[in-house]
Formats: structure tokens, sequence, C-alpha cells
């Protein structure tokens, strides 16, 4: 099996000849099992950590299948559809597609959110071979009947468990109900909650099971280390190890969108090109930032875990976790976009004193001790240790005095112009108009 080939697991030669330009020669042990199953026509459920060769495993069977004796789509028709929770996922799968189905003759689109529906739907209305979507968009455009289901011959669901994170298994569900019965399907998941368990049954007939690392298991050839580190310290510890020049492709990872962009702004005015991504931004701006990622101009991307499982990158060299996940799988997530494709990696985590529960589900779930190593910034100052425990104000009222000691509503609270303007804008607004009218 060590020799086992591309051209051994039975892949037509036009799709062996795009892999041998990709310098694609020898199958990951997933694709090793999964190509010969569904070019057999089994149903497959393939249980895998990220970075494992999964669009591979079942892109090539499925662009196989479709090439032979290949009858164009019909207007607005689906032959085969791939599901994907996010927008850079559902990109990344159909630029691997048209990777390795360079030289056959096959239509390829994809459909998501955030930007218009005009080019998606101009780009199906003819049909298609492949649509790869995320579930929203589609059930929209499947409603205004732009695109039709009921040819799909191949069903296959990428990353189900995250489908599950980001609240799309109805959806999933509604889809499934407009497919044929008589199809092949597949579904990818890292991990198997209750619901994705019943996906499965509901979803596969008698499926090839896959598994190619225990749930929980973190990549291999991930090193991995922690730094306890005081919250308001840790955009400092994050400029000192970027002073070392073998971090030069690195993903850093917080919890909040706000945060996201705080960390990327101190980068930025620290020297370190950096933009960040997450789902406040337009698909445009995340696709440009993941773009100058890719191609070196950024040295850093900042990220939210609407990303951890969407980017597919090669030569991550590092994954700094600045803050750690409230989701313990999210964390093998993460570190998962380092050590791809037979590479190593590293994976720095942030950890502060509010954040050692975290900690404790990720080592129980990893089953695992992370290293701790010692940093060597200065001790917190006085003022900056009464600082840090100072209450933080409520959230939400910037002004304060506004609500009741109840928590309800105030009677006596200055009311707001139009339900949205406050009473403190009236005046300028007025201003604005008057100077408006005079010009």
């Amino acid at each position: 099996m060590t020799d086992l080939t591309f051209s051994g697991l039975g892949v037509a030669e036009p799709i062996l000849r795009a892999l041998a330009e990709e310098n694609y020669t020898i199958p990951t042990p997933i694709q090793t099992r999964a190509v010969p199953a569904l070019l057999g026509g089994r149903d497959l459920l393939g249980i895998a950590q990220t970075g494992t060769g999964k669009t591979a495993a079942f892109g090539l069977p499925l662009l196989q299948k479709l090439s032979i004796g290949h009858v164009p789509p019909k207007p607005r028709e689906a032959k085969s559809l791939i599901l994907a929770p996010t927008r850079e996922l559902a990109v990344q799968i159909a630029d691997s597609l048209k990777t390795y189905g360079r030289f056959l003759n096959l239509r390829i689109a994809v459909i998501l959110g955030g930007v218009s529906q005009n080019s998606q739907i101009n780009a199906t209305k003819n049909g298609v071979d492949i649509l790869v979507a995320t579930p929203g968009r589609l059930l929209d455009l499947v409603n205004q009947r732009h695109i039709r289901l009921d040819t799909v011959s191949t069903f296959i669901v990428d990353e189900a468990d995250r489908m599950l994170d980001m609240g799309f298994i109805r959806d999933v569900r509604k889809i499934v109900a407009m497919l044929p019965k008589d199809r092949q399907s597949m579904l990818f998941s890292a991990t198997m909650p209750d619901d994705v368990v019943k996906l499965v049954g509901d979803m596969l007939r008698q499926p090839e099971r896959i598994e190619v690392a225990p749930q929980g298991r973190t990549a291999d050839r991930v090193s991995q280390v922690l730094y306890f580190v005081p919250a308001m310290q840790k955009r400092q510890l994050l400029i000192e190890l970027l002073k070392d020049l073998q971090m030069y492709r690195v993903i850093v990872f917080t919890r909040t969108k706000h945060g996201a962009n705080k960390v990327a702004e101190h980068l930025n005015k620290s020297g370190v090109q950096a933009d960040a991504i997450h789902g406040n931004k337009s698909q445009n701006a995340r696709q440009r930032a993941l773009d100058s990622f890719r191609s070196g101009k950024l040295r850093v991307l900042v990220a939210t875990d609407i990303a951890a499982r969407g980017i597919d990158i090669d030569d991550i060299t590092h994954v700094v976790n600045f803050e750690l996940p409230n989701e313990p799988e999210s964390y093998v997530h993460r570190i998962g976009r380092t050590a791809r494709a037979g590479a190593g990696g590293a994976a720095i985590s942030f950890c502060d004193g509010s954040e050692k529960n975290y900690l404790r589900d990720i080592e129980k779930l990893t089953r695992m001790k992370i290293e701790v190593v010692p940093h060597e910034l200065p001790d917190l100052t006085p003022e900056q240790i009464k600082q840090m425990n100072e209450p933080r104000p409520a959230h939400g009222h910037r002004h304060g005095g506004h609500q009741n000691k109840g928590g309800g509503h105030n009677p006596h609270a200055p009311k707001k112009k139009n339900g949205s303007r406050p009473h403190w804008a009236r005046d300028r607004d007025n201003n604005n108009k008057k100077r408006g009218a005079a010009a």
C-alpha cells in the first residue's frame, strides 16, 4: 500500500495529468480508501480531521463519474451538489475541482451569500455539472426557481458538524428532502454529535465508513506550546514572537470580530502586514484578504472561528490562538490550518486567567497536556494590575443612567427621534439639514 498511486486507485488519465501538474503523486490515507469505494458507487461517511485531503477524496471520483459519457446539463439543472458551511470553503472546493478537472469539459459553479445573486443566476441558467453552495443562498435560488435539484445524482455534505455549529442543519434537511432518492451521497465531518449521526441515518444508505483519526485528535505534525499571559500583554507578546522570521505565514485566531479588527490594526501599526476576516466583512473583502495572504503580501491573517475550517492554504507556518476558543473542538480545527499536505507546523496558544476553563476542556478533548513555555515580558506594573482588576462597565449603555435598578425601561429617559437617532444628535442633524438646503 505504501507505493500506491492515484493511477493504482483507478483514477482516469485526464485527471491524473492534472494531478501530476500539481505534483500530487501519493494519495493520502482517506483518498486511498475513499476513491475506490466511491468509484464503485458506494455511499460514504468520512470522519477525518481537517487537512487530510478530503476534497480530492470525494472530488476525483465525482469528476470521473461525470466525465464518463458526459451529457451536458439542461437549463437550471444541477447534476451534482456539494454543500459547504462557509463561503471560503465553498470557493476553495470549487477551485480545487476546477484544478483537478482542468482537462475535462465540465461546468462548475459556486452559490454563496454575501454577494449579488445575479452573477450566480447567470452561471447556473444553462445548467451545471457540479454546484458548490452554502445552504442559505441555495435555498433562496431554488425557491426563486433559478435552480433545480430534481436531477442531482451525487450529493456531498462537507464539514457537517460545522453546519450544525452554524445553525444550518435544518436547511440541509430541507435540501435533502428536495433531492431524488436514487443518488450517491457522501458526508464528511470531523466530529459526530447526535444531530450529525441522525443526518447520516437519513441521508446515507449502507455507507462505507472511513475514520482517519480519532475524534479530538490534533494534527500529528503540529508542535503545540502554551503561554500563560495576562490579556493586556497578549498583543505585546504577539509582536515579540513575530520577530522570529520563521513565522512568515501566520493565522491568528480571536473569539470576536471586534477583537480580530483590533489585533490586525495593532499589527499594522507595529509594521507587520496583517488583515482580518470575519462574518461582518463582505465576501469580496474576505476574498481579497485571503488572496493577499495566499500570495504573501500579508504575513498575518487574523480570523474568527468562521475561518477555522474554511481556509485551505499551503505553507501556513504557525497558528496563534490569541484567545482560546470556548468550544474545544474549534481548537482542533484551528491548528489544523497548519501542517497540511505532509508539511510540519506549529500552534502557539495564549491563555489568560479567564480562559483556564477553556484550556481544561481542550486538554480533556485532545487527551494531551499542552507544553507550557515561559515568556520574557516584564511583570505588570501595579497600575496595570489595578486596571486589569477593575470591573468592566455593562454592555450596551454607553452613557449610563438610562436603566433602572430592576433592569427595565426607564420612563424618564430621553426619547430617541424616529426610534433610532439619540437626542444629543438632533441639533447636529437639524444644522446639517440647514446647511444642505443653503447649498
